[in-house]
């Protein structure tokens, strides 16, 4: 490749190179390197009026805290990305944002808005008619119920998760989900 090539690769815009790298850093795991480049590329973003730049910008950002556990500093960035994606009516990026609110919300022991959250992902995806994703967020609504102690809940999580795979012939899946549902109602540590 010669020079002439990789200078026609590298995006022209800085703050698209700024952010570019914000992405390099996190793929090497330079956290605190990537976080400046990726808050560098949101002001970018701000300053230019590009609201899927500063959604994206904003998002990674929330990743990093994510990363951290440091769910009270996750929480403005993902919020301001789901509002822009919303606004946007980019409903694949809002569900994306959605689950990660989800764990933020897990994160500050706020279980009451990430039940909530889990169940408007489960109506979308029922929607969709989407059983591998609604069994996810079933599983995920469980582990916060038993977050939460409401061991009844987690195990009727657990059995409807256990009856989409039921359907589909899973019967091994399905059979490790009634395991746990059996587990919680005990109060057993779901395996």
């Amino acid at each position: 490749m010669t020079d002439e090539d990789k200078e026609k690769e590298k995006p022209q815009d800085p703050v698209q190179a700024e952010y570019e790298r914000g992405q390099e850093l996190l793929k090497n795991g330079d956290l605190a390197q990537a976080a400046n480049a990726f808050h560098n590329a949101l002001v970018g973003y701000e300053q230019k009026g590009d609201d899927n730049g500063v959604a994206n910008a904003a998002d990674k950002l929330g990743d990093l805290c994510l990363k951290r556990r440091d769910y009270a500093a996750a929480r403005p960035h993902y919020q301001k990305a789901y509002a822009l994606c919303e606004k946007a009516k980019d409903l694949f990026s809002v569900m994306s944002l959605k689950r990660k609110l989800a764990i933020v919300h897990r994160g500050l022991k706020e279980y009451d808005a990430a039940i909530g959250i889990y169940l408007d992902l489960l109506d979308i995806f029922g929607e969709f008619k989407n059983p591998r994703r609604s069994v996810e967020v079933l599983e995920s609504l469980a582990e916060v119920h038993l977050e939460k102690g409401d061991r009844d809940r987690a195990a009727d999580a657990y059995r409807t998760a256990a009856a989409i795979h039921a359907d589909f012939k899973h019967t091994i899946l399905a059979e490790q989900l009634r395991a746990k549902a059996a587990d919680a109602e005990k109060g057993a540590p779901a395996a």
